[in-house]
């Protein structure tokens, strides 16, 4: 009994990955518009029965395939940090891994152009920050602990670096030469993020 249960459950979970993971590639190459429940169920080889039985429509399978590639993003850069050495390094190599997700075709095309048209803003920004915002404001507040920037307020200093960052990921994926504009949006948060410094490591550095 127990075990024809987890069997159920395991191929569950495995439909579910399917359909998340083709509407990832699908809403990536065609956009929002340009795809089809069909072609998904197709793309994940399981009827639309099923994809019914897990989604109750195309825009709760977008969000599902939002929150699927900003966990990939949120994995990816914490990582890149916890291998970092020093509270600066790791906001430092916290940017760069930001924008290397930042020239991501599922990165831009699903949550910086597509997720505040499809979910709604508030939606978008409530989605957005039960993800990467939290890793921003763990890394500021680092910063802050060990004084390496100004003791600003902490959550005020996490929404203006959030906010920042989220601008030159828009800026990025709007523009015709996105790894040069990257280039140039890392100097601008490198020197934004160095202004903070206080006196001390700022002469040290």
């Amino acid at each position: 009994m127990d075990t024809a249960r987890s069997r159920r459950v395991e191929y569950s979970e495995t439909t579910r990955r399917a359909l998340v993971d083709s509407a990832v590639e699908l809403f990536t190459e065609r956009g929002y518009a340009g795809t089809s429940l069909d072609e998904i169920a197709r793309a994940a080889r399981v009827t639309k029965g099923a994809l019914y039985h897990h989604f109750g429509g195309k825009q709760a399978l977008f969000e599902a395939a939002f929150e699927e590639v900003e966990r990939r993003v949120t994995e990816r850069i914490s990582s890149m940090i916890a291998d970092a050495g020093d509270p600066w390094t790791r906001m430092l190599a916290g940017l760069s891994g930001f924008l290397e997700v930042c020239l991501e075709p599922s990165y831009q095309r699903i949550v910086v152009q597509q997720g505040p048209a499809v979910m709604g803003w508030e939606c978008w920004r409530e989605a957005e920050e039960r993800s990467t915002y939290g890793m921003v404001r763990l890394v500021v507040g680092q910063l802050i602990e060990q004084g390496e920037i100004e003791p600003l307020p902490l959550e005020a200093l996490t929404r203006v670096v959030y906010g920042a960052m989220s601008a030159g990921a828009t800026t990025i994926a709007g523009s015709p030469e996105p790894r040069t504009t990257s280039e140039e949006v890392g100097r601008c948060m490198e020197r934004v993020m160095a202004g903070l410094r206080t006196s001390g490591t700022a002469a040290a550095g």
